[in-house]
């Protein structure tokens, strides 16, 4: 008959590929259990009101239309439900697909019993089907791992949740009205069961089987499956584990399939007495704990208390007497076994010899170990007993007390049982691989031994008082013939003529007489060894390995596991040698991968990859969290290595008197610095000397591991440091900035140079470290504060700057800033605030308005560059950049509504314009007509010059950062800053050469040249922030002409300045023409030639991106553009525009890109 998993088996391809599809599924919803977006839990109240309005459960299907009208009533709610789209659509229709996917995998089981029933596939029924030993397990398979899906959703994302995730897709997602769309099905089987996975929630009635039978499935195929489970040993475990008592343990598998699939059948539970006490018995005499799929468990004296038949059959088990019975019996045997595991881990104990003699022995320890690991595991967990069930409680503490339980003595069982499994499966897969080798050599030196015996009595190698003898000649022959004849492939017949060889040996050394010459005897005793070790080599079997690897699997614990972390890390805390043992514990642990990918990998699928990756690397995760102690507790002596450096050790002068040598010896400290330092060694030995492992299918190495735990520690410690130190009073008399910046600066040095010292001593790059860390926590702190000032949030799993594996900390907000950069930023605006102090530009300083005493100035910001670096003066200069943007929308916003739609205003305005142009002389009646126009427009002035101040303060803040990053970076870096200064200028000049000569090259547009240049000449300080666009949505056809008329009122009373208009020369002013950069010093701007990227980096109205462009190049085209009478399709294209007044702008077209231009020019 056909291999059932042949591939050109349809009928076996097709409940493979299902099952094979069941297991990604599964895999596919534990990860995207991680990635729940906050907003559907509702647990924030302040999400719950904000998001209340647009977040539906399913009793928005019952009207709509109502709940849509009542959304475009309000056009905030609207701007905010379009907002969360943009924000949570990709995650949503992620979760609605995994969905999806559980839906059609029921409906392809359904399609696949119907075309078995219809004789679709040829010869191939049901019931043949399940009498197919393969078969048999998909078709239980298919169904159990439904029910497992189900369970799953339901344990790891609510009800509520899932139906606030369904509507929102439904509302926000086009392909919901396509044809082929099953949504309806979707949401039916799929609503929120009531269910609530918090302890001490009730249980819903009728939970789960209502649940499961939403879809409606075959009842004679659940009848025929429960059925095979009852009777039969579907996987064949029973060989594994041949001791009844261990026969539960060994049916194991089987019981969790049978446990969900009852659940299809519930009458089984609620009626059938003789059935369930069948089961019990079979599956459950001794255990009532047990795990259904990647360490899920359940209790089953909690899970089957609402139905009768299956309370009463469990009774017997759950009895006391019972339970004490069972918890005295593991106890025992846990203690036996151990002792013998330590025996056999002695060093030199584990030979080959001793192994192949004893495998039975060496098997049936493994047994016991590995049988009442998992009972008291199980047995003995937190998450199977509910706390507030009193008989449950009871139970617990019966099997606490019966079985001895210590935690730390299990725990050591489950760490020497590991070690043990992995030296025996070392040792038997090299003797397997040397098996053949080693086969042929033993029988080649016996055959040899022989043939010189026959020598030896033919006479012709005479020795010592042996006669000749052709008998035995010719018997030694025939022995030296019948070993070179034995064939290893036929292991059977082999070992029977190798035994009647050794016998026949013994026999020819006591009837002829032979023990009387010692040299005979030892031919024939070492003949007789290598006999006695070809019986041995041909008894390695990989049956072995199997056996191994069937009795040492520990899925059951691949959740449990975690309750000895903290063990395990005491335990490395003690002894960091401790790792190499951790590291068998880790492999047993990975062989739980092999549940869920035996059947993706028998059918090929495409999903082998994704699943092996989810598993192994939530495996490796554990690794890295168990591993996490050594890191920590270097850091713990690198804290005590900094307060002896800052506070106790005294610097030594390089001259110094003789008298004073004992003072600055201090050989206390310095000893105490050399056994902290020499702990930190020996823990960085520790973790080095577990080998590089695979781990499922990720590659472990130590020295990684060690370098992304030390990452992981500083990312955690610095990451609080910043959070602590910049947290303001904003209440206080005199400003905390200064006084907190000075404090977190001596902190960031002191972990700077610990981390200098220790590098050397744990063989890591420190400085790289150091660098690459507090950049990313710097910069993903202020991607995340400005979020605050973005449409489309970058979410954590989608920033550059996060990782899974050295994430960096969230803390609670403790303002409206959302992270310590934007305190930083918001208590700079608040000290500089333009109502209350004033800028003095030659002084390059800040004064109250009052008291006329300095507020701050550039040692502000040069405190910030020694506690923050480069990465925290840039994060600033982005995060005002944003704050800029929105004043200015705002401002628009404001401009919009109130100016545009006043038509007094507007009459006003345009009245003043009449009235003053042409300007070519003194306004006649200036006081009546300015006056009379600033009374009519009394109420805009007050928003524009706050807007004004804004603005200014935050241009001249960006100013003196760029000119604080200019300054530090000629004096730390002189050789980066002047290349970038010969790069920019390089550029610009190729650039105005190609304007010039459009034959002459220029970057094409895949080129980033002029993008990457920019974030490097912004970093070093080179550019001017006032040539920077940073909106432009700045495009309304009456902004230009009504702005400049607006500044002529208020003119005098801004502080902020924004720009300096110099007396033109050669038609181009002198503010905007370019000029070399000169050296600068604090306190003074400087010249540039690079104008930034602006923020919005696309023109209004188009998709094309903004690019930089020289300052000199720029004004150059504007005069030629001017020139030209009439728009005309040049080489620059057509469409450019000017303004009125003293703003100019303009649109171009140039080689393919679009160009806004913004430029000052002379009245």
């Amino acid at each position: 008959m056909l291999d059932f998993l042949a591939e050109n088996n349809l009928c076996g391809q097709a409940i493979l590929r299902i099952v094979s599809c069941g297991n990604a599924i599964i895999a596919e919803l534990l990860r995207l259990s991680e990635f729940i977006p906050a907003v559907f839990r509702y647990r924030d109240r302040a999400d719950q009101q904000k998001y209340g309005d647009i977040i539906f459960d399913f009793s928005y299907f019952k009207g709509p239309e109502l709940w849509e009208s009542k959304l475009e009533a309000k056009p905030e709610l609207q701007d905010l439900d379009e907002e969360f789209r943009e924000n949570n659509i990709e995650i949503v229709t992620r979760f609605y697909l995994a969905f999806q996917s559980v839906h059609k995998y029921i409906v392809d089981l359904n399609r696949y019993l119907d075309d078995l029933n219809e004789g679709v596939y040829i010869q191939q029924t049901l019931e043949t089907v399940l009498l197919n030993e393969d078969g048999k397990q998909l078709l239980c398979e298919a169904l159990y791992l439904y029910g497992v899906m189900l369970l799953v959703i339901d344990q790891k994302i609510e009800g509520e949740v899932r139906e606030r995730m369904l509507v929102s897709y439904y509302r926000y997602s086009a392909a919901r009205s396509s044809a082929d769309s099953n949504m309806d099905d979707i949401c039916k089987l799929l609503r929120s069961t009531g269910y609530s996975s918090q302890p001490g929630a009730k249980r819903p009635p009728n939970y789960p089987e209502s649940y499961f039978q939403r879809v409606p499935i075959n009842e004679a195929f659940i009848s025929m499956v429960i059925g095979r489970l009852r009777s039969d040993d579907i996987y064949n475990q029973v060989s594994a584990y041949p001791l009844p008592e261990h026969r539960s343990t060994a049916l194991a598998t089987q019981a969790a399939m049978l446990y969900v699939i009852l659940y299809f059948e519930p009458s089984i539970l609620h009626t059938h007495q003789a059935k369930m006490r069948e089961i019990v018995d079979k599956y459950f005499p001794d255990n009532w704990v047990i795990s259904i799929y990647m360490g899920i468990t359940v209790n089953l004296a909690d899970a089957w208390e609402p139905y009768k038949a299956a309370k009463t059959a469990l009774n017997n088990t759950l009895d006391l007497s019972n339970v004490r019975e069972q918890s005295s019996r593991y106890a025992t045997v846990s203690e036996r076994v151990h002792t013998q595991v330590q025996q056999f881990l002695k060093e030199g104990y584990l030979r080959e010899e001793m192994v192949l003699d004893n495998i039975p022995k060496l098997l049936n320890c493994l047994r016991d170990c590995n049988v009442a690991i998992r009972w008291l595991m199980l047995h003995t967990a937190d998450s199977a007993c509910d706390p507030n069930n009193k008989r449950l409680r009871q139970i617990k503490d019966q099997i606490l007390t019966d079985s001895r339980y210590n935690p730390k003595i299990l725990f050591q069982l489950l760490l020497d049982t590991a070690q043990f499994e992995f030296i025996l499966k070392e040792m038997f897969k090299q003797m397997l691989s040397e098996k053949q080798a080693k086969w042929e050599h033993y029988k080649k030196e016996g055959s040899e031994r022989m043939t010189e015996l026959a020598d030896v009595f033919s006479g012709v190698k005479p020795l010592t008082r042996v006669e000749k003898n052709e008998n035995l000649q010719a018997w030694f022959r025939e022995i030296s013939k019948q070993i070179l004849s034995l064939n290893h492939d036929d292991s059977t017949a082999a070992g029977r003529k190798t035994v009647q060889l050794i016998q026949a040996l013994e026999e020819v050394q006591e009837f002829h007489q032979l023990e009387s010459n010692l040299q005979v005897c030892q031919f024939l005793a070492d003949t007789r060894k290598f006999l006695h070790q070809m019986i041995r080599t041909i008894n390695i079997k990989e049956e072995v390995l199997i056996t191994m690897q069937i009795v040492g699997d520990l899925s059951f614990a691949w959740q449990l596991i975690d309750r000895f972390t903290s063990i395990m890390q005491e335990s490395i805390r003690v002894n960091p040698s401790m790792v190499t043992k951790l590291r068998a514990t880790f492999l047993k642990l990975a062989s739980a991968l092999d549940l869920p990918l035996l059947r993706i990998n028998q059918a090929n699928s495409p999903d082998l990859l994704s699943v092996s990756q989810y598993y192994s690397g939530e495996l490796v995760s554990y690794v890295r969290k168990v591993l996490q102690i050594i890191p920590e507790s270097m850091f713990t002596s690198l804290l005590k290595i900094i307060k002896l450096q800052t506070h106790d050790i005294i610097e030594v002068p390089t001259r110094l008197d003789k008298d004073k040598l004992r003072d600055y010896a201090q050989l206390g400290p310095r000893y105490e610095v050399a056994k902290l330092t020499h702990a930190i060694s020996i823990f960085t030995e520790g973790i080095l000397m577990m080998k590089t492992t695979l781990v499922g299918i990720i590659k472990v190495d130590p020295k990684q591991l060690l370098e992304d735990g030390i990452r992981k520690e500083l990312v955690k410690r610095v990451a609080f440091a910043l959070h602590k130190g910049l947290i303001f009073n904003p209440r206080a008399k005199s400003s905390e900035l200064m006084p907190k910046l000075k404090e977190l600066g001596a902190t960031m040095d002191g972990f700077h140079r610990s981390f200098e010292y220790i590098q050397d001593y744990v063989n890591i790059y420190g400085l790289k470290i150091w660098q690459e860390e507090v950049s990313r926590i710097i910069n993903y702190n202020v991607e995340q504060e400005c979020n605050n000032f973005l449409r489309t949030k970058i979410q954590d799993w989608q920033s550059m700057y996060q990782s899974t594996h050295i994430p960096i900390p969230k803390f609670t907000p403790v303002d409206e800033s959302v992270t310590f950069i934007g305190r930083l930023c918001r208590e700079i605006l608040r000290i500089t605030d333009p109502k209350m102090t004033c800028h003095i530009d030659q002084l390059n300083t800040w004064y109250d308005m009052k008291t006329h005493q300095e507020v701050t100035s550039s040692r502000l910001f040069s405190e910030i560059q020694t506690t923050l670096g480069t990465f925290g003066l840039n994060g600033l200069d982005r995060l005002l950049c944003f704050m800029i943007v929105k004043e200015l929308q705002n401002f628009l916003s404001m401009f919009q509504k109130i100016i545009l739609r006043d038509r007094t205003v507007q009459d006003t305005l345009k009245t003043l314009m009449n009235a003053v142009s042409p300007l070519k002389s003194i306004v006649a009646n200036s006081n009546k007509i300015y006056f009379s126009a600033i009374a009519k427009t009394q109420k805009i002035w007050t928003s524009y010059l706050e807007a004004i101040m804004k603005v200014g303060q935050m241009q001249i803040l960006r100013q003196q950062i760029a000119n604080e990053l200019n300054y530090s970076c000629r004096f730390d870096s002189k050789h980066l800053a002047a290349a970038l200064e010969n790069l920019n200028k390089a550029l610009l000049a190729d650039i105005e050469a190609h304007y010039q000569d459009p034959s002459l090259p220029y970057p094409k547009e895949d080129n980033t040249l002029l993008y990457e240049i920019t974030a490097y000449l912004e970093a070093a300080g080179i550019h001017n922030p006032l040539n920077k666009v940073n909106d432009s949505n700045i495009h309304h056809n009456k902004a230009p002409t009504l702005l400049p008329s607006c500044q002529l009122p208020i003119f005098d009373r801004t502080v902020a300045k924004t720009s300096v208009q110099q007396k033109p020369r050669n038609g181009v002013p002198e503010a905007c023409r370019p000029r070399g950069l000169a050296t600068t010093r604090p306190g003074t701007a400087h010249p540039t030639e690079a104008v930034s990227l602006p923020i919005h980096r696309t023109v209004p109205g188009t998709d094309r991106p903004i690019y930089p462009l020289h300052s000199g190049a720029m004004h150059k085209l504007a005069l030629r553009l001017q020139q030209q009478p009439t728009p005309s399709r040049g080489p620059l294209g057509p469409r450019w525009s000017a303004g009125q007044g003293k703003l100019q702008y303009g649109v171009l077209d140039i080689l393919g890109y679009t160009w806004l231009i913004v430029t000052l020019r002379s009245s």
